[in-house]
């Protein structure tokens, strides 16, 4: 890794979650994805390790820290393992961010404490079947009744929803109209909450040890006061949380194509064929110039904007360009590492072929790539 616009504290959180990644997550990676399982044991010592605090002010448990930091987390994780690293990622973006940025003071002390210890989970439900890049297209609906908010719809691809440590899901839903719109809150609901039913985990490509499930609402009745933010408010504080974890999942995507970077100079300079190693052949010395070339520019643009949001700068534009830029890489790079190893590369055991699973869904989460070209396109002044 590139350390040569980090300060010393950095370095050493990298170099501190990059030595845990090597010894105790990448052991456990192949088993994890074989038998779809997020192993709760790393999430425990993750939290031990303060990685769930990071952003957050001591006074609720955290590290004091900055998002930048996190962002190095992630970036150490996803190198090895992208189902721990989107665990981390939306732990703390999707699941403790929405509480410190939007919750009452009487919120944040009942739920901060635990989620940035990594003692708890918590998962954000906004996508819908009918409504993921459309999120104004939300038809989950809450209304009033005795006191009490009654949830009736369903989410789905909720991350972090359903392990045995998940405290509640912070859900999106129609409160009501506004000028013939819609009036999306955001709502806490609670797990166990009687109505509310996680439904069994997807099949997926990818990320096969990340915890992702469907949720359903039937009548789900949570107290008036689970409120999150300003009522009306819902949907545009939580694109302000995208905007932010467009960043994470730049770092982590990054993460993903170094990883791949690594293990085919690895791979190039011990497999020999026809008497000479790979690593000899000026095609596969320029494919694995242009992977260096790709994992350099993600880091980059994932750095800018970090810093920027982190010194309380418009971020929006850097944060789309970061994802695109870096999503891109991962799927670029994890395709040419499978291809260098040929026929190892298509074996689940190997972690390429892990990365060549994962990192579609880089392109695809925390807003289409497509829309990272919308935005940034918008910020051009084309309408």
């Amino acid at each position: 890794m590139d350390h040569h616009n980090l300060t010393e504290d950095e370095r050493q959180l990298a170099a501190m979650v990059r030595d845990f990644a090597e010894e105790v997550v990448a052991p456990r990676s192949y088993e994890a994805d074989r038998t779809k399982t997020l192993p709760l044991e790393v999430v425990k010592q993750m939290g031990d390790l303060g990685l769930f605090g990071l952003p957050f002010p001591e006074e609720y448990g955290g590290q004091g820290g900055d998002y930048f930091a996190l962002c190095l987390a992630i970036e150490a994780l996803g190198r090895v393992d992208q189902s721990i690293a989107i665990t981390l990622e939306a732990g703390v973006s999707l699941g403790a961010m929405p509480i410190f940025r939007f919750g009452t003071e009487e919120q944040k002390q009942e739920h901060l404490p635990d989620l940035t210890a990594g003692r708890a989970l918590a998962g954000f439900g906004l996508t819908e079947p009918e409504a993921g890049s459309d999120a104004g297209a939300t038809r989950t609906t809450a209304r009033l009744e005795d006191g009490e908010w009654v949830i009736d719809g369903s989410k789905q691809f909720i991350t972090n929803s359903g392990t045995a440590i998940t405290r509640f899901v912070t859900v999106t839903a129609v409160t009501g109209q506004q000028d013939g719109r819609k009036e999306i809150s955001t709502i806490i609901v609670p797990n166990g909450t009687p109505g509310f039913t996680v439904e069994p985990a997807y099949d997926k490509v990818g990320w096969n040890a990340s915890d992702t499930h469907p949720l359903t609402f039937q009548g789900a009745r949570v107290p008036e006061g689970n409120l999150l933010g300003e009522r009306g408010r819902g949907f545009a504080n939580f694109l302000h949380i995208l905007d932010e974890g467009r960043i994470a999942i730049a770092a982590l995507a990054t993460g993903a194509a170094e990883g791949c970077l690594e293990a085919a100079v690895d791979y190039a300079n011990k497999r020999v064929v026809f008497g000479d190693t790979l690593s000899k052949r000026q095609g596969i010395q320029f494919t694995i110039a242009r992977m260096q070339a790709r994992v350099h520019t993600a880091r980059l643009a994932w750095h800018h904007a970090a810093r920027l949001r982190d010194a309380g700068k418009p971020f929006k534009t850097e944060a789309a360009i970061a994802k695109l830029t870096a999503s891109d890489a991962a799927m670029d790079n994890a395709r040419d590492a499978t291809q260098i190893f040929g026929g190892n590369g298509f074996m689940n055991e190997f972690p390429v072929a892990r990365h060549y699973r994962d990192s579609k869904i880089l392109e695809i989460g925390e807003g289409t790539n497509e829309v990272q070209l919308l935005v940034i396109s918008r910020a051009l002044g084309l309408e």
